[in-house]
């Protein structure tokens, strides 16, 4: 008998996707080792052990759950026809997925009908197997993102998405705007712990002033629109971040540089409507897509962000971020405790 961490025995019989997917299902009481529930990942057994693992009829199988995030943000655009543009983007698209760590938003993509994935992330050895090994697959490791060259690929994407942890996207948009055509549309998740600067952490490493979020997401926008990637909606994350922290996707379409301090200013009462929204239930309500009202200043600019109801007959509109208070300073969004990721640059 060969003794091994539980995790590792799991990933080892198929009973977990991966190291990371194995934590989440032990920390969920999901396991045990000869009849006894196992509480911590690190536990070692016998190779020889009887592992049982309680089924979750929710699951969807994907290779993460970063991949739920990005399928709500996904289902919260469709209702909009910017949100449109980029689903069609998917079907059939060829698609770069940066930090794509275990693998969860390029089996989004896939599942959704992309042609095609560049899983590209400054790690190694993270995708899962099954993606690994898929013919519409191509994995990039130990990349740095901010070294992003169209030379580097074999084709402009048709649509970017990002999961990327330990930088600062701020630094990351010059190098994908480079790579994408007119037109293209990318969906990043802006990750405020990554934004504000290790100063103004809390506790655990989670950014617990809501005005921190509103900037760390309006700095992300503001640098998008002086590189040529044009912000046009803010979506929630349905589920929260290593350490609880909140996070929030912004779906950019390439265009011209503009003025980033004016896009600011537009972009401001829907920012704050996302930071302000809070999940009747962490990870299954569906959140709204904000869209933002960059470029027209000519009207005020609470009517111009209105949050679409995606459960809605005819794209109903409900109230935006008129009705929604400023985040309050030093009260933080509800959110529980999340596995954190395990290496720099991932997803989670």
């Amino acid at each position: 008998m060969t003794p091994a961490r539980v995790d590792a025995e799991l990933v080892r019989r198929g009973l977990a996707r991966s190291r990371a997917h194995a934590a989440e299902l032990v920390k969920a009481g999901r396991v045990s080792a000869e009849g006894r529930s196992v509480s911590k990942p690190s536990v070692v057994v016998p190779d020889d052990a009887a592992i049982d693992v309680v089924p979750d009829p929710a699951d969807p199988g994907y290779a993460s759950r970063a991949a739920l995030k990005l399928a709500g943000a996904l289902d919260a655009l469709a209702a909009d026809d910017a949100g449109r543009r980029l689903a069609d983007a998917v079907e059939s698209g060829w698609c770069l997925d940066l930090g794509a760590s275990t693998g969860g938003f390029t089996d989004v993509l896939l599942r959704r009908g992309a042609a095609h994935v560049v899983a590209l992330d400054v790690g190694h050895d993270q995708l899962v197997a099954r993606l690994r090994d898929d013919p519409r697959v191509t994995v990039v490791e130990g990349y740095n993102v901010r070294d992003l060259d169209r030379a580097d690929l074999d084709r402009s994407p048709d649509l970017v998405v990002g999961d990327l942890s330990f930088i600062s996207l701020t630094l990351v948009l010059p190098a994908l705007a480079a790579v994408l055509d007119p037109g293209a549309p990318a969906l990043l998740l802006v990750k405020p712990q990554f934004e504000v600067g290790r100063e103004r952490l809390g506790t655990g490493g989670v950014v617990r002033d809501p005005a921190l979020h509103v900037d760390a997401v309006l700095d992300v926008i503001a640098t998008g629109a002086r590189t040529g990637l044009r912000a046009h909606a803010v979506v929630p994350s349905p589920l929260p971040g290593p350490s609880g922290n909140r996070e929030y996707f912004v779906a950019f379409e390439r265009g011209e540089a503009t003025d980033g301090d004016e896009v600011r200013a537009d972009a401001l009462a829907a920012v704050r409507a996302a930071v302000a929204w809070i999940p009747e239930e962490l990870g299954t309500s569906r959140p709204p897509a904000l869209a933002l009202g960059v470029g027209r200043r000519d009207v005020d600019p609470v009517g111009r962000a209105a949050a679409v109801r995606p459960d809605s007959n005819d794209h109903d509109r409900r109230p935006g971020p008129s009705t929604v208070p400023e985040p309050t300073v030093g009260e933080a969004p509800a959110a529980t405790p999340a596995t954190p990721s395990s290496r720099t640059g991932g997803a989670s």
